[in-house]
């Protein structure tokens, strides 16, 4: 306050406050050393869908400085549902561009790139991931996520894992040497998939049943998304896509019309089986690592599916349909749907018909539709059978999860920021559990006979015009390495390519053994006394011309590759992994892309033989999405993760 003399009376003038501007909160919440941290942090996002969208926001407006966000899929009409950057007109757009230009109005200081493409792509390489301070997984399939930490670690860079299932969620802090990675944990064979997969490259059949019966079924002959009230406002940025978006609805509306008349099972058929895919085959970042679905001709088929009988054909239920069959069956059992919905609109009742794997009419729509579609993606077709037992419930996602887990990512990286590992959680969201919504517990330790994180990792560079095997045999393994006489082998991916037994790759080229950069080769010592442990060895390209030999390590000294730990040493020093098989029957682990029932129990420790307590409830889980459950009936259990 100041005093100012005016006439004969002072008066008293407030002294304005300093202006509160956007990082004042975020200042006196985190002090102003962690603060500065976070606005200078250069962090990698993998993943714009449900966590990722809610993940993204949490970054920009916390106020780190460089955010890059990557990601392949396409927008789809039943993410808008939780995925809130995202609108109506945005549909078919890219995931990573949208999010990158919503999320950036929310704090114009702070920078944000988006990446359209596959995180496995070649340009996202060891030297690309050792830019960033930090990375966070908002990923939905086991196969990218273990590629991502498998580059972390290669990298020496922190990585943020997450995951939700439903109501449930999963945080989880990677450091190399000093927590857990995300392979440390054994993993069962993947029973989740993300929706880009099932609508647009499935690879296995349980793909395209649950495209048959989530998407098309409900599509035709249930709630079609299409009647949701959106905005349809256009603008000169929007207008061709809202326009595209139009047609489409237009076709949907005119099939839906036609049911029951002459031209309906064609008139479907070529939308779905001709139309979608050849749009899809137009989308050509899609397919460089894959081939491309094939399109049908309805009339080409019909001339020889015409003379099947569809009685014989449906009397085959345990029998592999041929795709004429199929298509024989897919005609027949839109016909009984045709004429139920007939009924029930003469009726004057509400003509929609749900998913029953006991309704013999929409199984017979699903089992041919999946089976038509797997022929175009050159996938195995199943029998009606198979696929009664394969389709299940659908299980809603949940925005909040998604939510939740996204803060926690964001805390967890105040830590991973300020250094301080010994202070960060494995923490799991379990609302179900009697204890507590949310459980935390200490990271775990490294698994010392992990085959990720539990070897010797070391890069080493290439002219690959010129490389062999036989040079990264003798001059790099044995003398750098100092390897020497030891019977070693060496392996990538596809298998062993060089061992005591097996040297016929040592003159071939390494490129034409199919190594490029950024690959791994896991070289293994075969002695029986006292072996070194595995050693990762990634191949990365010579970034200037190599004149003497064709390989170079990255290191000028000699490196010390540890030995292995006793059996005894290893048993003693981690605790066990019985993913809940062996100790607890009733758990069943499903990390990563799979789902693991809730048991509130602790995991134990090392020594700890304890009965698990009722302290804490854990659980590792996919990206959360819509989760189809697979009938255990067929031995196939776990969850579809539709993102």
């Amino acid at each position: 306050m100041e005093q100012v003399v005016n006439g004969t009376a002072p008066m008293v003038v407030p002294v304005p406050l300093p202006a509160l501007t956007r990082d004042t909160s975020n200042a006196q919440s985190l002090g102003r050393t962690l603060n500065a941290r976070v606005k200078q942090a250069r962090v990698l996002m993998v993943g714009a869908g449900g966590i990722g969208c809610e993940l993204l926001k949490n970054l920009v407006l916390t106020g780190f400085g460089e955010t890059h966000v990557v990601d392949l899929d396409t927008i789809d009409l039943s993410n808008l549902n939780r995925q809130f950057l995202f609108r109506h007109e945005h549909i078919k757009k890219s995931k990573a561009l949208v999010a990158t230009e919503v999320a950036q109005r929310f704090n114009p200081n702070v920078k944000i790139v988006a990446h359209h493409g596959n995180i496995k792509d070649a340009e996202f390489n060891i030297d690309w991931f050792a830019g960033f301070t930090l990375v966070f997984n908002a990923l939905d399939n086991l196969d990218a996520r273990r590629h991502v930490n498998k580059m972390c670690l290669a990298a020496d860079v922190p990585l943020i894992e997450s995951g939700t299932t439903g109501f449930n969620g999963q945080v989880q802090v990677i450091k190399k040497g000093v927590t857990a990675c995300y392979d440390c944990a054994p993993k069962e064979t993947p029973k989740s998939f993300p929706v880009c997969t099932i609508r647009s490259t499935p690879s296995q059949p349980i793909h395209c049943i649950v495209w048959g019966k989530s998407y098309l079924l409900n599509e035709i002959f249930g709630v079609s998304e299409d009647e949701s009230a959106f905005d349809h406002t256009a603008d000169s940025d929007n207008a061709q896509e809202i326009e595209e978006l139009k047609r489409e609805s237009a076709a949907l509306r005119k099939i839906r019309e036609s049911v029951g008349t002459d031209e309906f099972a064609k008139m479907l058929f070529n939308k779905v089986f001709n139309t979608d895919i050849v749009r899809l085959r137009s989308m050509e970042d899609m397919w460089k690592t894959r081939k491309p679905p094939e399109p049908l001709d309805y009339d080409v088929l019909m001339e020889t599916a015409a003379a099947l009988d569809k009685d014989t054909v449906l009397k085959g239920a345990q029998k592999v349909w041929s795709l004429e069959e199929n298509v024989t069956v897919f005609n027949d059992s839109l016909k009984r749907l045709s004429k139920r919905v007939l009924d029930t609109k003469a009726a004057q009742e509400d003509a929609v018909i749900t998913f029953d794997k006991d309704d013999e009419d929409t199984l017979d729509f699903v089992a041919a539709s999946a089976n038509i579609r797997s022929t175009l993606f050159g996938i195995d077709r199943k029998s009606k059978f198979d696929i009664k037992q394969m389709a299940g419930n659908i299980i809603p996602a949940i925005a909040t999860t998604n939510a939740i887990v996204a803060g926690l990512c964001v805390l967890e990286s105040f830590k991973v920021l300020a250094g301080e590992y010994d202070k960060a959680k494995e923490v799991f969201l379990t609302p179900f559990a009697p204890a507590r919504l949310l459980a935390s517990d200490n990271p775990r330790k490294p698994r010392p006979d992990c085959p990720v994180c539990g070897v010797f990792q070391t890069r080493v560079y290439v002219d690959l015009s010129r490389a062999t095997l036989n040079d990264l045999v003798a001059d790099f393994l044995r003398l750098e390495l100092g390897y020497g006489d030891k019977e070693i082998s060496v392996a990538n991916e596809i298998g062993i390519l060089y061992d005591p037994d097996e040297t016929d790759n040592l003159d071939k080229k390494l490129i034409e053994l199919g190594i490029k950069p950024d690959s791994f080769l896991t070289i293994t010592d075969e002695d029986d006394d006292e072996p070194l442990v595995n050693v990762l060895v990634a191949i990365q390209e010579a970034k200037e011309p190599l004149a003497e030999k064709p390989i170079k390590g990255t290191s000028a000294d000699g490196l010390k590759i540890p030995k292995k730990p006793k059996q005894e040493e290893t048993q003693a020093d981690s605790p066990p992994h019985t993913n809940g098989h062996a100790a607890a029957p009733a758990q069943q682990d499903l990390t990563g892309d799979e789902t693991r029932s809730l048991l509130p129990a602790k995991r134990s420790k090392p020594d700890d033989n304890a009965e698990p307590s009722a302290k804490k409830a854990k659980t590792v889980v996919a990206d959360g999405d819509d989760i189809v459950i697979l009938d255990d009936a067929a031995n196939i259990g776990g969850a579809i993760v539709i993102d």
